[in-house]
């Protein structure tokens, strides 16, 4: 039988049961990256994509969520000797002189025990390699993993891994929110909104260009996500000293009222109870369900994920900042200029982008067309 390599998708363990949405989001993705497959389907538990180039594939397949890792793997069938076999011809090819590896199978294994796979790939490898002096390591300590999966009829031996972004597919929730990128913190938090599948509209609330500068690049990496190929962003400009705590906390609370002018009926507040003092988180709520919506915090309970989940949207640089605002506490709440906040609504901008990599210069080109 020819070998056959696809591009494995192994759902997060949330979206088990949204297979279907997955799948549909992953035909989206590849279409909008132009990226040529001849199917996408499913196999058990996974998620098999037959793409023409699938290095380029899995690259599409891990902007999106719901996924806990993207394989490129070849498909045997699930039969002792083939997997065996399989895997020390793929483990031949892998290793390095002097490395440590570790053979492991998971899945549905047909008259035979997964780990005596490993016992028999593993010393067939040691036997046949032997002038690489490659030697089996262990869970905890290995150079290289060799990676098995067995469905009812198949196995998939995996030639490279790497991470997906967890969370469950985009637009699972099935429910419309609208959320503002306006600094780090609030950046992340929509990345967060748009990883528990919510239909996510994003505004972006801004004070100088230099802001509008660095925004741009940072919507550059959540925009992609939302497995669109038109998105429109809607922008606003508050007049307000970016300078010092008391200011920043008016700039979040006027942002708020800018939120509630949206008809989303869910709203996403960019705020952390690790950053934001219980009060005046509990004030923005008490907004919120004033304005008759519903609001969502998507950074309760995050940690030092939040560092992690910044690096995923380009905010490498901006880390230091992250901490300097961690490490302010106010129990002030200081209101909104009513002044401000209609000048902002006055200077609203609607811009729409069709996504590719020209994004960044289309954002700043469009404010420019203004002079």
């Amino acid at each position: 039988m020819d070998e056959v390599s696809y591009v494995v998708v192994f759902p997060s363990i949330f979206s088990k049961n949204k297979i279907p949405i997955l799948i549909s989001n992953i035909k989206k993705i590849l279409k909008l990256k132009n990226q040529q497959f001849k199917s996408v389907k499913r196999d058990g538990d996974i998620i098999l994509v037959d793409a023409n180039d699938p290095v380029f594939a899995s690259s599409a397949i891990s902007f999106l969520f719901g996924i806990k890792e993207i394989a490129i793997a070849r498909q045997i069938k699930n039969s002792f000797q083939e997997i065996v076999s399989e895997i020390t011809s793929v483990g031949g090819n892998l290793l390095l002189r002097g490395e440590k590896f570790l053979v492991k199978v998971d899945g549905t294994s047909k008259g035979f025990l997964t780990k005596d796979v490993e016992i028999a790939a593993t010393s067939n490898i040691i036997e046949k390699k032997s002038k690489l002096g490659a030697t089996p390591g262990t869970d905890e300590k290995y150079d290289k993993l060799l990676y098995t999966y067995l469905t009812k009829n198949n196995g998939y031996v995996c030639i490279f891994a790497d991470r997906g972004n967890g969370g469950i597919p985009y637009q699972s929730q099935k429910e419309k929110t609208v959320c503002a990128v306006y600094d780090e913190i609030s950046a992340v938090s929509c990345y967060e909104t748009i990883k528990q599948g919510y239909d996510t509209k994003i505004i972006v609330c801004y004070r100088n260009k230099s802001e509008l500068m660095n925004l741009a690049k940072v919507i550059n990496h959540i925009i992609p996500r939302l497995v669109q190929e038109n998105i429109e962003l809607e922008f606003f400009n508050l007049k307000i000293n970016p300078n010092g705590i008391r200011n920043y906390l008016i700039y979040v609370n006027s942002i708020l009222d800018i939120l509630m002018q949206d008809p989303c009926k869910r709203v996403s507040l960019g705020l952390s109870p690790l950053v934001f003092s219980s009060d005046f988180i509990d004030n923005a709520l008490k907004l919120v369900f004033g304005k008759k919506k519903i609001p969502l915090i998507p950074l309760s309970g995050v940690d030092s994920q939040l560092f992690n989940e910044a690096k995923e949207i380009g905010l490498e640089r901006n880390l230091k900042k992250l901490e300097k605002f961690i490490s302010f506490s106010s129990n002030k709440i200081p209101k909104p200029s009513k002044k401000e906040v209609d000048l902002a609504i006055k200077s609203k901008k609607t811009i729409s982008i069709c996504v590719g990599p020209n994004n960044v210069h289309d954002i700043l080109d469009s404010f420019e067309e203004n002079h």
